[in-house]
């Protein structure tokens, strides 16, 4: 059974940085691309950024280039998000992701909010 677990979200100034966490267990974690997502209330969930499951390849939204950068840990089945220079429009909720034949698992997610 698929679980995703985030963590390390807050509240954090403009200007500031965060890394959020996910956690996964219950498939071959280094198979597959991993992803980050987010949705504000009201709003369609929007894709952050993927990896593959090697780790070599990532991609992001324009939105957070040169600001975000997901990574990962295939020996403890750990995907991160490091984003930096955070701005009042990244608040949201952060959802992590895995798609598999058959399956679209997600997190229960975190929430990140940047306000003064």
């Amino acid at each position: 059974q698929v679980q995703l677990v985030e963590s390390g979200g807050g509240l954090v100034q403009p200007g500031g940085s965060l890394r959020l966490s996910c956690a996964a267990s219950g498939f071959t974690f280094s198979a597959y691309v991993m992803s980050w997502y987010r949705q504000i209330p009201g709003k369609e969930r929007e894709l952050v950024a993927f990896i593959s499951g090697g780790g070599l390849t990532a991609i992001y939204t324009d939105s957070v280039k040169g600001r975000f950068t997901i990574s990962r840990d295939n020996t403890k089945n750990m995907v991160y998000l490091q984003m930096n220079s955070l701005k009042p429009e990244d608040t949201a909720v952060y959802y992590c992701n895995v798609r598999r034949i058959g399956d679209n698992s997600w997190g229960q997610g975190t929430q990140v909010t940047v306000s003064y």
